[in-house]
């Protein structure tokens, strides 16, 4: 895993023609923006100290008795987002099945048969196929509708699984320059498609929207990319044919809405009157994935999860050491 992660964090012609191929797969995938998942693999995944520290915690046998086969069916809406699943198990040393995403099959591809040229233990231990049949276990990632499904045709095998979710900011109206400057990192990156994305502000009531609307114009150049600004102008068009109250960026669109989620180029907001007891509130909603804010996920760090900033706090290697 280590050489893996000098190997992504270099510019091999192969590694940039995989990059480049993927981009022209998947209109969401910008060199931008897998350039910043590629660092963010290489600085939080697969650094030698992480790991070791991560599988000590776990006390994982050098020799494991029950080695099971567990089936992975990932996700692909973020480059490479189905990549902390992949490591998990490779890692708890169990072999594993993996369901490449549609919209991220060439950079999960491309990673997954790096590891098995590479070394040929890793052959034995990943592999990609479309039938996941005869596993012992699962993990699979996907909307809430085939969460549904998954729910039900896994259901006498140990399993996790994961609907869509989506995550919040809490302000306090008191946030610096600085802090809101990332915010609009943990609210743009990606296009906001990540369930690490803000994509609802939680604001007190007379919060000044000017510093905010200043900070996320950082982000401008977003309107430039054909299918996000195809988004704007439909949304736009909406907004104003409904005679809606809303604030109008550059590229994104604002507007008051009790839903967490929030389509791309909109960001929805709500008002609160008492802080802690929306915080409890918030702690227990389902659908949200993080809370960005003082106290909680520090602002510009939402999409750069660390080795147990596990989804949807289901620790994934409890679960592998369990099956």
């Amino acid at each position: 895993m280590c050489k893996l992660g000098r190997y992504v964090s270099g510019n091999s012609p192969e590694w940039e023609a995989v990059r480049l191929t993927a981009g022209k797969r998947n209109k969401w995938f910008t060199p931008e923006f897998i350039e910043i998942a590629t660092q963010n693999l290489f600085r939080q995944f697969l650094q030698e100290e992480s790991l070791q520290a991560w599988a000590e915690h776990y006390d994982i046998a050098q020799n494991k008795e029950q080695i099971r086969t567990v089936g992975i069916i990932m996700a692909g809406n973020i480059p490479m987002v189905g990549f902390h699943d992949l490591l998990a198990v490779f890692i708890s040393g169990h072999r594993q099945k993996i369901k490449l995403s549609s919209k991220d099959d060439i950079l999960m591809g491309h990673l997954a048969e790096w590891l098995i040229k590479e070394d040929r233990e890793c052959a034995k231990l990943i592999e990609i196929s479309e039938n996941l049949k005869e596993c012992d276990a699962y993990i699979a990632t996907g909307s809430g509708q085939s969460s549904r499904y998954f729910e039900y045709y896994f259901a006498k095998y140990p399993h996790i699984i994961r609907p869509s979710k989506t995550s919040v900011a809490l302000l306090t109206g008191n946030e610096t320059t600085a802090e809101l400057d990332k915010l609009s990192d943990d609210i743009h990156l990606y296009f906001g498609l990540g369930c690490r994305n803000v994509t609802q502000l939680i604001l007190p009531a007379g919060y000044d929207f000017k510093p905010l609307m200043d900070a996320l114009s950082k982000y401008a150049h977003l309107r430039d990319h054909h299918a996000y600004g195809n988004n704007y102008d439909y949304r736009l068009a909406i907004l104003l044919l409904d005679r809606s109250k809303f604030l109008q960026g550059h590229h994104i669109l604002l507007t008051e809405n009790d839903s967490p989620f929030s389509p791309i180029s909109m960001l929805h907001y709500r008002y609160y009157s008492d802080q802690t007891n929306t915080e409890e509130i918030l702690q227990k909603t389902e659908g949200i994935q993080c809370i960005v804010g003082k106290g909680h996920t520090a602002f510009g760090q939402a999409q750069s999860p660390e080795l147990n900033d596990y989804a949807d706090g289901v620790d994934t290697m409890e679960f592998l050491q369990s099956i």
